[in-house]
Formats: C-alpha cells, sequence, structure tokens
C-alpha cells in the first residue's frame, strides 16, 4: 500500500459502535493530512498458549465477535486484519506490510497488557509511528476518583460517592433513541464512530480469510453465550432479584464487559434511571479496576501484607472435591456444578463459595482464584482478584476474617425452597449425595484461631 493509514487495533472492544479509540482514530487527532483507518485484530499467542482446555468457551466467542466485527466492516466497504501470534511479532510484520502513520487502540491496565503495549510503543517509535490509546473499558480510570489528598480510595462507600458526585461534574446534550435530546453526564456520552465510518480504508474485496478456530488449536465449545442485551424489567427490578440465584434476576452481561462487545457507557447511562442498585455494581468493577491499577501487587498477592502470614490447609484432595462440587455443603456444589457446566456461577452464590473455600476449608484463595480464572466466562483479573480477596478476608474493603458465611444460613435466606440447589444437585437428599466434608462449627474456630494466630501482632 503506496498511501499512509492509520490502524486501529481491537482487544476489549470488540464493536464499531460508541468505541473510544476507534471514534479517534476515525475522526482524526489533527488537521493534517487525514490517513483512513483499518482495524486489526491479533489473536494472541502468549495467552492463548497458556489455555490448558482446548474448548474453552471464551476464545470462540471472541472469535464469533471477531467473525461478525469482520462482516460489518466489509459491509461497510472496509475489513479486518486478523492474525494469530504474538503481538511482538506480529506488528514488526504490519507496518513492513503496510504504510502505517499511526497505531490507535483502548487502555488496558492489566500487567501483561502493560508490558505488551510498551513493547510495542517502543518499537512504533523506533518506526516514527505514533501510537495513541484511550479510555474506553471504564466510566473513571485509576487516577480520574481520588481522595482530597490525591491518594487513592481503598475502600468502596467514600469512593462510590465521590464517583457519583464527579458524574454529575459536567453535562452534555445528546439525541436519544427516540430523537429527542437529553442531558447526561458528560461522562456517559457515547461517542457517535457511525459519523465517520466513511473514514474507513476501503477495499475492493476482502484482503484475506479469518483464520479457523480449530488453526489455532481450539475446537467449538457447548457452553451458550448470555446476549448482549436484556429486559429493562430485570435492571428496574435488580435490587429486588439479584441474590435469589433460582431466577435470572441478574444481567449476565459481564463477558460482553470483559471483551467490550457492549459500551459500559451506554449501559451505565441507562441503568442509571432504572436501578441505583444495578449502577452501584458497575461502580464496583471500576472501583476494583482502579485498585488493580493503583495496586498492581493484588495480582497474586493479598492487599493487605500481614495476610501473607495465614498458614494456608495443603489439601488437594479437598481442593478436586470443591472443584466438581462434592463437599457435601449443597448450596456450595449447586454453584460449582453451574459454573463447570455453563461457565458462570451467580453472584452471590461466589461469595457464599469463595468463603466456604477460604474459610471452611482454609485453603489458599489463590488456588480458588486461578480455578474461576480457568472457568468463568467473564472472568476480569481486577474483579476477581477483588472479589477473591474480600471473601479471603486480605483485601480491601474486605469481609473481616470471623465474618464467616454459614452456608446452610445462606441457603435458607436466598434458595429456601432448594430451587437452584435441585437444578444442579440432583442427588441433594438421597444417600448419594456426600456428607459435609467438614463440620461448620469446627471449621469456624479452626479458621478463627488460625486467622488470629496469623495477624497477632510480632
Amino acid at each position: 500500500m503506496s498511501f499512509p493509514i492509520s490502524l486501529f487495533w481491537f482487544r476489549r472492544d470488540l464493536r464499531l459502535d460508541d468505541n473510544a479509540g476507534l471514534y479517534h482514530a476515525l475522526k482524526g487527532l489533527t488537521s493534517q493530512a487525514f490517513q483512513p483507518v483499518l482495524p486489526v485484530f491479533v489473536f494472541d499467542r502468549e495467552i492463548l498458549d497458556e489455555l490448558e482446555d482446548k474448548t474453552d468457551a471464551r476464545v470462540g466467542f471472541i472469535h464469533q465477535a471477531i467473525s461478525d466485527l469482520k462482516k460489518k466492516l466489509e459491509i461497510l466497504g472496509s475489513t479486518l486484519i486478523v492474525r494469530y501470534g504474538k503481538p511482538s511479532e506480529i506488528w514488526p510484520q504490519l507496518i513492513q506490510e503496510f504504510k502505517v502513520a499511526a497505531v490507535f487502540t483502548n487502555h488496558d491496565f492489566e500487567p501483561y497488557a502493560l508490558e505488551r503495549d510498551e513493547i510495542v510503543r517502543q518499537m512504533l517509535s523506533e518506526k516514527g509511528i505514533a501510537f495513541h490509546t484511550f479510555k474506553d473499558h471504564v466510566i473513571f480510570e485509576k487516577d480520574e476518583v481520588l481522595k482530597s489528598d490525591g491518594t487513592p480510595y481503598t475502600v468502596f462507600t467514600p469512593y462510590s460517592k465521590r464517583w457519583l458526585e464527579k458524574l454529575r461534574t459536567r453535562w452534555s446534550n445528546q439525541v436519544g433513541e427516540n430523537g429527542e435530546v437529553q442531558e447526561v453526564s458528560y461522562f456517559l456520552s457515547s461517542y457517535p464512530t457511525e459519523k465517520y465510518f466513511d473514514n474507513l480504508l476501503k477495499v475492493k474485496s476482502p484482503i484475506e480469510k479469518l483464520i479457523e478456530l480449530e488453526a489455532m488449536g481450539f475446537e467449538p465449545s457447548n457452553i451458550g453465550i448470555p446476549p448482549t442485551s436484556v429486559a429493562r424489567s430485570l435492571i428496574r427490578n435488580y435490587d429486588k432479584t439479584r441474590d435469589i440465584p433460582s431466577i435470572a434476576g441478574t444481567s449476565r452481561l459481564g463477558v460482553h464487559f470483559r471483551f467490550g462487545t457492549i459500551s459500559i457507557r451506554e449501559k451505565a447511562r441507562n441503568a442509571q434511571g432504572l436501578n441505583a442498585t444495578y449502577l452501584n455494581e458497575l461502580i464496583w468493577r471500576d472501583f476494583y479496576s482502579q485498585i488493580l491499577g493503583n495496586f498492581p501487587h493484588v495480582v497474586g498477592n493479598p492487599f493487605r501484607a500481614q495476610y501473607d502470614r495465614v498458614e494456608w490447609r495443603d489439601a488437594p484432595e479437598d481442593l478436586e472435591k470443591w472443584k466438581k462440587g462434592q463437599t457435601g455443603y449443597p448450596i456450595v456444589d449447586a454453584g460449582m456444578r453451574e459454573l463447570n457446566a455453563t461457565g458462570f456461577m451467580h453472584n452471590r452464590v461466589r461469595m457464599i463459595v469463595a468463603s466456604f473455600f477460604s474459610k471452611h476449608l482454609l485453603l489458599n484463595w489463590r488456588l480458588g482464584e486461578a480455578y474461576f480464572a480457568e472457568k468463568l466466562l467473564d472472568f476480569d483479573l481486577a474483579s476477581n482478584s477483588g472479589g477473591w480477596q474480600w471473601a479471603a478476608g486480605c483485601g480491601t474493603d474486605a469481609a473481616p476474617y470471623f465474618r464467616i458465611f454459614n452456608p446452610s444460613e445462606q441457603t435458607k435466606k436466598f434458595d429456601p425452597e432448594h430451587k437452584y440447589i435441585r437444578k444442579w444437585v440432583p442427588e441433594f437428599g438421597t444417600p448419594n449425595y456426600p456428607r459435609p466434608m467438614v463440620e461448620h462449627v469446627f471449621a469456624r474456630e479452626r479458621c478463627l484461631k488460625t486467622y488470629k494466630t496469623a495477624l497477632v501482632k510480632l
């Protein structure tokens, strides 16, 4: 290609609409001569090679999302370049193949992504190619909601209050679905990418075919993906239904937030007028993201360092029973079997399961976190780390170590008729169901003693 172009790099933002980085690439940053935009996606072997399950539903989901993106772009007269390999190897090939003036993408604050982007940034810089990144995955990033002294929040409630205050500091007008002009928070405004689709690089025919899933060593999964939209009534009643695992009372949009097939701004804007509790869940997402950004040691380590002194049990057989949903605690087993079968676990049950793992079984929370990372469709490093450390008592805003969920009481409160349990544990109540692997009162006393011993002042 003889003329300069810009490349837009899709990562955790697999959509054309309301995509911040794509919007800025298409609109152009300066008044200089405009470069048409060619979108790119890389199936990253640094990530894929680490996945042992070659039927991982997330890979199939991404592949389908990329296929859909490619088709949409071809309808617009453009295309999507898709490559398979390590970014450090793919990007030198791309800048040799195309006359690249600039690369646009959206921020990603996970440790591997930061390292990857710095390598690509330096490589592009050596060639005189600009690398522009933008906020897209969250409403507020790590340095946007801070205490009055400029330090990050580590407790959710004051963070959420400041988050909401900041949301109201700037307003803008936006055209709604029915064509009416609405006043919305500037921070929830959409990026009208559709205005600039003519600035996509036009091609006479697709440059190349999409790589097949099997060519990357993966196979289709039989696990289904939840839809990208939910009924407004579900969000409106979210505060009343979210804790009941036997009904469809949660949005199950996590996988779409994770890979950016929906816009966080759009969902937050809709939730703002429908249900404060649902909006609060989106604030939790921002909270854990800023914790990861400001305190990267939480990857693999407790936020509160003193909890590293807890002496976790080394019990591989107990770990396997937990993974298979054979603990003898029905609500725990139902959650684990739901996870194994669907890649999803109800949010309330996640807390019960994680607490049981860390406090009843006294197993290292890192092992539970790793299993969730392997199985959850909506796995997000920041939220997964935050949730597990909350349950183990070692994170920010954590449940104190002496707060130990009683699975039986949780069942009485949230699944009193055992509808959820019977769906996933059909042998419940029969001689075929295993006895509890540990007695609650004993487990509670053992947990309290172990934690107290570890946390006593030296």
